[in-house]
């Protein structure tokens, strides 16, 4: 069991990690910029810690800290850092447990065309689109009239709606790229893109999973088909349209791939369904989600808790 843990994050997510903490016996470290000291999840935490640059991504200065308050482990919440390679990689140097994903489940899985190939392995169809990131113009062009229009653009990693462009004709592709392109480079230093085929009037549902390192339960489904510029407005679980067939096949095998994976963590498969009831896995998100916490209503097991003990 850990002693001692940091919440690199802030607000309502730093209150629920530290909170099963508490029950569990294990302290906790608080991080915090200028105008959070006030903030109560500083004054909750049983130390706190200012940023030197005030700034929740600077990578070195948490794990200064870290190491200064004698952290055993870092949970990373959600935003911010949760679901960065390059911090999941710097506390593993730093001989500092990650509270999520381990490095090896972040390339296999938070990557979306990485999600994509694997789905497919394992019988879990995907929505038609590419494989790989696109090359150029002419290659996007080529891609989007075999599979037809209208189609979507993409960033391969990434979240929060951020790279998605719909695109109707070929006269809209490399503007649609362009300006892809420039948003994902300067919200996730990465500019690669994808294309899959705009699945219309889609019902969006996404399975919820925890992952020990050896086994990985799903504990259903929750619906957030209600959103505004692919930002989620309302969940909701269970979802009225997932018959227990379809929860029971579809949970099977996500949890049956990622315990082959020794998928580590919370994590989120999410799926698109069409008009003709067909499912389509989309991608996966290997951390904590801000909507978890409807989940844990429904089933009373406490999401934000940890992966393991080392």
């Amino acid at each position: 069991m850990f002693n001692k843990i940091l919440i690199s994050n802030r607000g309502e997510i730093a209150l629920r990690v530290m909170k099963t903490c508490k029950k569990m016996g294990i302290g906790t470290c608080a991080i915090y910029s200028k105008d959070d000291k006030e903030s109560l999840h500083v004054k909750y935490a049983d130390e706190s810690y200012h940023l030197e640059l005030d700034n929740y991504l600077d990578i070195d200065g948490i794990l200064n800290i870290a190491e200064k308050s004698k952290a055993e482990a870092i949970h990373p919440g959600y935003g911010f850092l949760a679901q960065n390679k390059e911090f999941a990689k710097a506390c593993e140097i730093c001989g500092i447990e990650f509270i999520g994903p381990t490095v090896d489940n972040s390339e296999m899985l938070n990557r979306k065309l990485a999600f994509r190939n694997n789905a497919k392995k394992i019988g879990l169809e995907v929505v038609p689109g590419t494989l790989e990131p696109i090359k150029d113009y002419e290659d996007a062009v080529k891609v989007a009239e075999d599979i037809d229009y209208p189609i979507i653009v993409k960033a391969d990693e990434g979240g929060g709606g951020k790279g998605m462009r719909i695109v109707h004709n070929n006269d809209e592709v490399e503007r649609a790229i362009n300006l892809a392109q420039r948003e994902v480079k300067n919200a996730f230093g990465e500019s690669s893109l994808y294309i899959e085929k705009l699945i219309e009037k889609p019902r969006h549902i996404e399975f919820q999973v925890l992952g020990d390192g050896k086994r990985v339960v799903h504990l259903g489904e929750r619906e957030c088909s209600i959103q505004r510029r692919h930002q989620k407005l309302i969940e909701e679980t269970p979802s009225t349209i997932v018959t227990e067939d379809v929860r029971r096949s579809i949970g099977n095998k996500v949890t049956d791939f990622l315990s082959k994976l020794n998928y580590e963590s919370a994590g989120t498969v999410e799926f698109l369904r069409d008009s003709k009831g067909n499912f389509y896995a989309l991608e996966m998100n290997g951390r904590l989600q801000v909507e978890h916490t409807i989940t844990e209503m429904v089933t009373g097991i406490d999401i934000g808790s940890f992966r393991r003990s080392p």
